[in-house]
């Protein structure tokens, strides 16, 4: 906008000059938004949780998973399928795999682990209540966590990373699921 053009603007509004800039710069954010709106309509996008995937997740039973971490994994995918861990009434089962390996990565002079990495891997399921497979998949995940003197400190420090990573992946396989779900409507 000219200078005059701003002159001629806040004049007629009753604004100063860089009111009235404001004003048109947070016009053509709206602008920009509402256009941005009619693109991704017409292109045929919709959010992947919108509509009526929610309730086809929540229809899905966990199966019982082994050990600290698939405990971990089933409840937080529980959790975010908004389902209640009961096998009655569910349309779909979901089986998963667990596989752990864990590798000192940081050595001292005198031999000693300092570091570790955890890699967490998931092989999952998911049928019908027939047993009819429907989709597999997996999925892995990195944590890593320091030692330190304090061997309670340590343990507590390996059970949180461990803790993060299966929620982490809880969330993608989440995600890839719902993308199954919106694909095979």
């Amino acid at each position: 906008m000219t200078p005059s053009a701003l002159r001629i603007a806040s004049a007629a509004t009753g604004t100063s000059p860089a009111s009235a800039l404001r004003a048109r710069r947070g016009g053509g954010l709206v602008f920009a938004a509402a256009m941005l709106g009619i693109l991704l309509a017409g292109c045929g996008f919709q959010p992947m949780y919108g509509g009526n995937l929610a309730p086809q997740m929540s229809t899905i039973y966990v199966e019982e998973i082994p050990e600290r971490n698939g405990f971990e994994l089933r409840t937080r995918l529980i959790d975010i399928l908004n389902s209640d861990g009961v096998m009655t009434g569910k349309r779909y089962r979901l089986k998963i795999s667990l596989n752990e390996a864990t590798q000192g990565i940081a050595l001292q002079n005198d031999a000693t682990i300092t570091r570790y990495n955890n890699r967490m891997e998931a092989r999952y399921v998911l049928s019908d209540a027939a047993g009819t497979v429907l989709h597999q998949g997996s999925q892995s995940e990195f944590s890593s966590y320091n030692v330190v003197q304090s061997p309670y400190a340590t343990l507590a420090a390996e059970q949180d990373s461990s803790k993060r990573a299966a929620q982490d992946m809880a969330e993608r396989i989440r995600l890839d699921l719902g993308v199954w779900f919106r694909r095979h409507k």
